[in-house]
């Protein structure tokens, strides 16, 4: 399995655009970010500010368009790999929305995505044995293994996968985007607990994006960031987490539209010096 031991991701000066022509949108404007083996960032706020772009951005998502910026893990350019190749460098994404796999069932996929991220086949006695227990700490039965990936699965079953992945192939730095939503209280539990369990026994850097405090009672952040527009506008502890969850996002929005507005008018004020 991946070592991960000291293992950085560094994210400077990220700018993403999405759409093309005059649909063009920036979404990302300017995020600084450095994860470490052994720290969990939790990254919160408002809908539509951005968070799960920096998810898929990272992990190589072809709908959105780097145009500035660097992301690298242990000082590789994560930005200049594929899709493959930066699961097999260590990163793993849990998406908020994970897709159905119509006939491929969760062991075949789960051995063959080791056997790609490793570049071997893990041994079967062994992997059953790892499979099943990773299985059983997350309460899903055995049948599961059985059943074609996603399809069908509820959105508890669906988030107990991706988070049994995780554990099962012990990424250098692992994503998790909203992996609290559509969870009712025992299963985030049992989630967070894999997640826990996985930070435990590999060492992994944990980027957990979510609205809510309330997986943070379960998974306890070594920092808080606040992302607003597309950009960390505060970082702090856990403290920042229990502000947010009794003052909500109000403060922020309304700092980031002021500074908006002061910046529209510099420009014009700039344009109109130089006509």
């Amino acid at each position: 399995m991946t070592e991960t031991t000291g293992s950085v991701l560094e994210i400077r000066d990220l700018h993403v655009t999405v759409g093309e022509g005059d649909e063009t949108k920036e979404i990302l404007r300017g995020v600084d970010l450095t994860i470490r083996s052994g720290e969990t960032h939790a990254i919160m706020g408002p809908n539509g500010s951005g968070k799960s772009t920096l998810a898929y951005s990272i992990a190589g998502h072809p709908k959105y368009t780097i145009t500035g910026g660097t992301v690298t893990l242990d000082g590789e350019d994560v930005l200049a790999m594929t899709v493959d190749e930066r699961a097999r460098a260590g990163l793993f994404l849990a998406m908020q929305y994970p897709v159905e796999v119509p006939g491929v069932s969760v062991s075949n996929f789960l051995r063959t995505a080791a056997t790609a991220v490793t570049g071997q086949a893990p041994k079967l006695r062994t992997w059953v044995k790892d499979v099943r227990t990773e299985m059983e700490a997350l309460e899903m039965d055995a049948a599961f293994a059985e059943r074609n990936v996603n399809e069908g699965f509820s959105g508890g079953e669906k988030k107990r996968h991706e988070i049994l992945q995780m554990g099962l192939l012990k990424p250098k730095i692992a994503i998790l985007d909203e992996t609290d939503s559509g969870l009712d209280v025992d299963a985030l539990r049992v989630v967070s607990e894999g997640v826990n369990r996985a930070k435990a026994s590999s060492a992994v850097g944990v980027l957990l994006i979510t609205h809510y405090t309330r997986i943070l009672r379960y998974i306890e952040p070594d920092f808080v960031h606040v992302f607003v527009a597309g950009r960390v506008v505060e970082e702090g502890g856990k403290e920042l987490a229990d502000k947010l969850e009794a003052e909500g996002y109000a403060s922020y929005l309304k700092a980031d539209a002021d500074a908006l507005v002061a910046s529209d008018a510099a420009a014009s004020l700039s344009g109109s010096a130089t006509a």
